[in-house]
């Protein structure tokens, strides 16, 4: 069973965070303050950290930045009711995955912490399998009903960008900056053509499909 360490001095909504992780399937550690957070991070193997940002003794800052200097791939997920941007801006620079404002959804974290555990998994296994469509990121290659699908690298990079973030819009000029050299001569229109590229070679895929969000960019999208 997944486990979640899930620290928030408030014991109410401690509480009330951990019953619905329960109710959604997952196993869940309550901690009320950061250092008591690092000693039982320390004797177990988490799958997840919740945690508050403002407690007494070690902060939610220090916490994230402590955890993250031992394990780089474990999803954190601040959850706060600082909605300013230097909180969060601090947050992502110590390696948070992300960032909910307090009073939320319950529902809503429930969706978030799913989506994070899913991509750590993709992260750990370097792997996408998706309908009769899969993914290696070790091997470089890609299969559909088990034959090779002939990609480029660039191509490879973008779609299995767009697969770990399903139903996610990425700009085109966030895959730009991500994906062509800043001094580049590649434009807008050159991620249109590779993006029609890479919906020629998947048309046979039947688990998604590369959806354009107009005036944005693309995004994935699972059937």
């Amino acid at each position: 069973m997944i486990k979640i360490l899930v620290v928030e001095d408030d014991k109410a909504l401690n509480d009330l965070v951990c019953a619905y992780l329960r109710a959604g399937g997952y196993e869940t550690t309550a901690c009320f303050d950061g250092e008591e957070a690092l000693e039982a991070f320390e004797n177990n193997n988490f799958s997840m950290l919740i945690t508050d940002v403002m407690m007494p003794k070690t902060d939610g800052f220090a916490l994230a930045k402590a955890v993250r200097s031992s394990n780089e791939q474990i999803p954190i997920l601040f959850m706060s009711a600082r909605d300013d941007k230097p909180a969060k801006m601090l947050g992502y620079k110590l390696g948070i995955d992300d960032y909910v404002v307090k009073p939320f959804d319950p529902d809503e974290l429930i969706l978030k912490i799913g989506a994070l555990l899913r991509r750590a998994k993709i992260r750990a296994e370097q792997k996408i399998q998706i309908g009769n469509f899969t993914m290696n990121a070790e091997e470089r290659a890609a299969y559909v009903d088990g034959e090779e699908l002939p990609l480029t690298a660039r191509e490879f990079d973008l779609l299995f960008k767009l697969l770990s973030y399903p139903k996610k819009t990425f700009t085109r000029s966030a895959l730009m900056s991500e994906f062509w050299d800043y001094d580049s001569s590649a434009t807008s229109r050159t991620v249109d053509v590779y993006m029609a590229k890479i919906r020629e070679k998947t048309s046979v895929c039947d688990g998604f499909e590369i959806a354009t969000v107009h005036g944005l960019g693309y995004k994935a999208v699972l059937k």
